[in-house]
């Protein structure tokens, strides 16, 4: 079991390093292409920042693991709320001035309702996936809408400085953009391996792994995404990473996984993976929101976050070890 532990921290090294050269990459030739920033920052980045775990959720379901795509997927959504943008407002409290990310808010509890509902029948079949990918393609057309009619929001402000400073030529971003493809699904696969084998070795479910390891795993880019854009003020962008990696994990992750694997669900996922996963998402709108002017979230809300974080992943590990 010793080589699927070096397979899985190998296979996460690769997998952040790559989702970082891939997301500049396609950042950068959206750019030179004339896409506009703000669309770049909801569309690009959002996809960019879920790659891991679209790559690793469709690579588990089509090997027949369909436990660690759907653990990965709400596992990642999770950490993201709970561990990323707690630690991020412990650093440096967010200020929600975007009035797009204010519109995001509402969709992603709406979205996650539906997700809950689905996962309450038992049961991921391919008409839900197909319910999820059509929702999730009217979602992105009315971000793409979006983002081409609104011309000031300060999502749009704080992406057009951050490529600025990242500015790479056409063939150079184009480069970056296939290398860090090829490298993610590569090392998408020895993630997959290592984590299968750890479950097997450990005893455990793939669902697990999948909750815990590979989640975590995955989520490493918008942790790293969200920490350098809170230092750097641009705190619109940190909230949007993880508004946009959610709702690409919930539509998205799960559709492709649910289109390649359909799978039985056991009442363990929705009695505790998904009433957390819902309970986060509405403290992140009540904080995030803004109800009578600019949302905020601030070191108290965040320390609540993170300790959300601390005791459902405590509870998992006396999952594993009982």
């Amino acid at each position: 079991m010793t080589i699927a532990f070096i397979a899985v921290i190998f296979g996460l090294a690769l997998l952040v390093w790559s989702a970082d050269r891939f997301v500049e990459g396609a950042a950068s030739t959206a750019r030179h292409f004339g896409m506009p920033p703000l669309l770049i920052g909801m569309v690009i980045v959002g996809f960019g920042t879920s790659a891991p775990e679209i790559v690793v959720s469709a690579i588990s379901a089509s090997q027949g693991n369909p436990g660690i795509a759907l653990g990965n997927a709400y596992g990642s959504n999770i950490t993201n709320i709970a561990l990323i943008l707690g630690v991020t407002a412990l650093i440096s409290p967010i200020a929600v001035h975007s009035q797009v990310l204010r519109k995001e808010l509402p969709i992603l509890t709406v979205v996650t309702a539906l997700a809950a509902w689905q996962i309450w029948a038992g049961e991921i079949t391919r008409l839900d996936a197909v319910v999820l990918l059509v929702v999730f393609s009217g979602l992105m057309a009315w971000t793409i809408w979006q983002g081409l009619r609104i011309k000031e929001d300060a999502l749009g402000s704080e992406m057009e400085q951050d490529l600025d400073v990242r500015v790479m030529p056409i063939r150079r971003a184009v480069f970056w953009l296939v290398v860090g493809l090829v490298v993610l699904v590569v090392s998408s696969r020895i993630l997959v391996w290592g984590a299968v084998e750890i479950a097997h070795g450990l005893g455990v479910s793939d669902l697990i792994i999948g909750l815990t390891i590979v989640a975590v795993g995955t989520s490493l880019p918008e942790l790293a995404s969200s920490i350098i854009a809170t230092r750097k003020g641009e705190h619109d962008i940190a909230l949007g990473n993880i508004l946009g990696s959610n709702l690409f994990n919930t539509l998205a992750v799960v559709g492709i996984t649910g289109m390649i694997h359909p799978m039985s669900v056991g009442p363990e996922i929705f009695n505790r993976d998904i009433l957390i996963m819902t309970a986060l998402t509405l403290l992140l709108f009540v904080f995030g929101y803004g109800f009578r002017g600019p949302g905020r979230i601030n070191r108290i809300e965040g320390s609540i976050l993170l300790v959300c974080y601390l005791g459902y992943t405590a509870y998992l590990l006396t999952t594993i070890l009982t």
